[in-house]
């Protein structure tokens, strides 16, 4: 493949990692139109999430510092942040272990992916209807057990078109955390999350990976790191405001369209 591809998936991964939309399933139907399908792409529509997960720890540097600090001081509060973070990504190593090889087959069928971006978007318009009021208010404040069931909720995001994000917001919603900490949560959650699955990823692919393969993933790490960075913080902005609904109603158009765009060519 050449660059100017590798660049236009990092932006739309940076675009998309952390909007309850489907990173992975729009890199997957991008790939479609591409031609960029053979096995390397799935390490490569991967490997490139941790770009978009090192501008969180950019654009979130002051949190994550000060939590490490509480750490060495034993504070409680940034003992119950990393609790839950930890809690919450132990249900996805496991599954994600267990169930590698699956997923992997999962993400070369597009079709699967726009069913799961319409589906997944009606349930979203759901889910804001339904919840009504919320009692917690920062991720420190969330239960072990809270912290764990959206955790459990992340798992469903291995199916590709359902996304992670959107997984893990709807799921904190659920479970009465107000939306601007469901959505920071799902942030911090992805830290961890994306590193073991790029890591296991590369280790277990690592013989199909040619030097341009990694040249490629080099600049699409790059550009997702570069546009994620515009877009974490502004999308937390917008959900406060206008809640997921727009972003339900954007899965539904673009599923749609998918699915007729691929029964059609």
């Amino acid at each position: 493949m050449d660059w100017i591809t590798y660049v236009i998936l990092g932006i739309i991964e940076g675009l998309t990692e952390f909007l309850p939309v489907s990173s992975t399933g729009h890199l997957i139907l991008a790939g479609e139109m591409f031609g960029y399908t053979d096995d390397s792409s799935v390490v490569f529509k991967i490997a490139i999430q941790l770009g978009a997960i090192l501008a969180v720890l950019v654009a979130y540097r002051e949190r994550f510092t000060g939590v490490a600090l509480g750490l060495t001081r034993g504070d409680r509060q940034a003992i119950a942040f990393t609790r839950n973070i930890l809690i919450g990504f132990l249900p996805a190593l496991v599954a994600g272990a267990l169930f590698y090889d699956g997923i992997r087959a999962v993400m070369q069928r597009p079709a699967i992916v726009a069913t799961a971006l319409v589906v997944g978007g009606i349930l979203i318009l759901l889910i804001e209807r339904m919840v009504k009021q919320a009692r917690i208010r920062s991720v420190e404040e969330m239960s072990v057990g809270k912290a764990a069931s959206v955790g459990a909720m992340q798992c469903l995001a291995m199916l590709p078109g359902v996304s992670r994000s959107g997984a893990t917001i709807m799921g904190a919603l659920l479970m009465g955390v107000e939306r601007r900490t469901a959505a920071e949560f799902s942030f911090f959650l992805a830290v961890p999350t994306m590193v073991a699955a790029t890591v296991y990823s590369l280790y277990k692919d690592r013989a199909l990976l040619t030097l341009d393969d990694l040249h490629g993933i080099a600049i699409g790490f790059v550009a997702a790191f570069v546009v994620a960075l515009l877009v974490v913080k502004a999308f937390v902005k917008v959900v406060s405001r206008f809640g997921f609904a727009p972003f339900a109603w954007y899965r539904i158009v673009v599923g749609s369209a998918a699915l007729v765009w691929l029964a059609l060519r």
